[in-house]
């Protein structure tokens, strides 16, 4: 996690000394011009950066781990019908945690190849893009289904490649988050019928003994709740989640 998140404090540190180094260099900043194609200023490339950052909270919802995790962890409480507990600041903490922990293969490896040459001046931002693609490419296409491949080079009038290689940005990001929806929604749906099962044989017990006033959910929650603590389920599910993606 250290390796992934000191690049980020570098761009924090940049942002916060972007004013004060235009104040000094106002006499220049008259100066800046575009040398050629695909070369710009080193201020401009700064000013490129602060605002690609702004995409960073969309880039963690739809290509990473993120977006599975959430919609188990969705699931899970409205199975065991806990209403707001545990909070949406602790499961949304706990997916962030989960996600830079899956990541963090994929991170390192866009540390090496493109982030920390960038930061030393050794490529500019456009080769630093596309020394990033790779490994996250190569996640996204091992969690996506062919199915959902197809669909959109089907719908974006593309070619059809010859591996999955070459199929571009703008096919693999849709298919790959339409892809973990899916699998969300099946581990979802997984969840949901052992505690179903307990409300079933509740809700016939209550109303066999002539009960129908009171809440099935009443006494169906507590005993979800001692299931889940017996069987260790936090253990589980997040060592099935995690796993899944491996």
């Amino acid at each position: 996690m250290k390796r992934v998140l000191i690049p980020f404090a570098v761009l924090v540190a940049l942002a916060a000394a972007v004013p004060a180094w235009a104040q000094q260099a106002a006499p220049q900043s008259l100066n800046l011009t575009l040398d050629g194609v695909g070369k710009v200023s080193a201020p401009l490339q700064i000013v490129l950066l602060l605002t690609l950052l702004s995409f960073v909270p969309a880039i963690l919802v739809t290509m990473t781990s993120f977006t599975r995790i959430a919609i188990v962890f969705h699931f899970l409480r409205q199975a065991l019908g806990t209403q707001e507990t545990p909070s949406n600041q602790i499961l949304m903490g706990l997916t962030l945690f989960l996600t830079v922990f899956i990541m963090a293969p994929v991170g390192e490896r866009i540390n090496a190849a493109a982030l920390q040459p960038a930061l030393s001046g050794q490529i500019d931002v456009s080769e630093a893009v596309l020394r990033a693609t790779p490994p996250l490419r190569e996640f996204m296409l091992k969690q996506t289904r062919e199915s959902d491949l197809a669909l959109f080079v089907d719908l974006a009038k593309v070619s059809r490649p010859k591996t999955r290689e070459d199929l571009p940005m703008r096919v693999i990001i849709p298919a790959f988050v339409i892809s973990e929806l899916k699998t969300g929604f099946q581990m979802g749906f997984f969840l949901f019928i052992p505690f179903l099962l307990i409300d079933l044989v509740v809700s016939t017990t209550l109303l066999s003994m002539g009960m129908m006033q009171l809440p099935p959910a009443m006494i169906s929650l507590p005993f979800k709740v001692l299931l889940f603590v017996m069987i260790d389920g936090w253990n589980l599910l997040v060592g099935s989640v995690v796993r899944s993606f491996f």
